[in-house]
C-alpha cells in the first residue's frame, strides 16, 4: 500500500513549520560585507580565492559531484531492476 501526500507550501512556511531560524538578514549582511571587501581588494576576498574550494579537488569538485550522481543513478537502477525481478 502506498500513500502519496502533496503539500503546497513556500520555503518560508516550511522553515517556520520545522522551527528553523530566519537567516535571510544574516545572509544579506554577510554578502554585503563580502562584496565590500572584494571591491576594496582585501587579501583573500578575490573571487578566485572564494570559489577555489569548489573548483579544484575534494568533495566540492565537479568530478566528485559527477561520480556521486552516477553512483546514485546506478544504485537506483539496480534496485529497481532487482525489485522487478522479485515480482516476476
Amino acid at each position: 500500500m502506498k500513500f502519496k501526500i502533496d503539500i503546497d507550501m513556500s520555503p518560508e512556511e516550511l522553515r517556520k513549520v520545522l522551527g528553523l531560524p530566519d537567516v535571510q538578514q544574516f545572509q544579506d549582511d554577510m554578502m554585503t560585507k563580502i562584496t565590500e571587501r572584494m571591491e576594496s581588494g582585501v587579501e583573500g576576498y578575490d573571487p578566485l580565492t572564494l570559489f577555489k574550494p569548489y573548483l579544484t579537488g575534494g568533495v566540492g569538485s565537479m568530478e566528485a559531484l559527477q561520480k556521486i550522481m552516477m553512483s546514485l543513478m546506478t544504485s537506483t537502477y539496480n534496485n529497481s531492476n532487482s525489485a522487478d525481478n522479485k515480482n516476476d
